[in-house]
């Protein structure tokens, strides 16, 4: 997970949030990280980050048992292009039934692969460089949704 967090931090203009106990943020977020652009150094105001990290069961989100020891996922948005490359279907279209606990696999997210985002619980040998790459690519897509709205 460290790895992931470090060179998303490593990205021009990234931001890492991660929810601690004592903050702002919900109790169930607390041990997450939360990847944004933002060039001022400041959450975003009305933007989703473009990946994240959970270590536990959100409500509504189980189907990857993170709640077990040692467990956790990272979850990125990506083009529909890439979507399709990786899962063989259209976000809006999946059907395939998924093991969404497998480890180390590249899949739909199991509640919002719809909306265009991918899933990996524990990436290990086979998908943390795909994970770092789509990262940036999530990551340069956001800095272009930036700049349309600046311009």
């Amino acid at each position: 997970m460290e790895q992931i967090i470090a060179a998303v931090r490593g990205f021009d203009d990234a931001l890492v949030v991660g929810p601690e106990p004592g903050g702002d943020f919900p109790e169930f977020t607390w041990g997450s990280a939360f990847f944004y652009f933002a060039p001022d150094g400041q959450i975003p105001q009305n933007v989703q980050p473009y990946g994240t990290i959970v270590a536990k069961n959100y409500p509504d989100d189980t189907a990857s048992a993170l709640d077990a020891p040692g467990r956790w996922r990272v979850n990125i948005h990506v083009d529909r292009a890439t979507f399709r490359e990786l899962t063989g279907e259209e976000p809006r279209g999946l059907i395939r039934p998924r093991d969404y606990a497998a480890a180390d696999s590249v899949m739909p997210h199991p509640v919002y692969g719809a909306l265009g985002w991918l899933a990996v619980v524990n990436p290990g040998e086979r998908t943390t460089d795909t994970v770092v790459q789509l990262l940036r690519g999530a990551h340069d897509a956001a800095r272009a949704r930036f700049a349309r709205r600046r311009s």
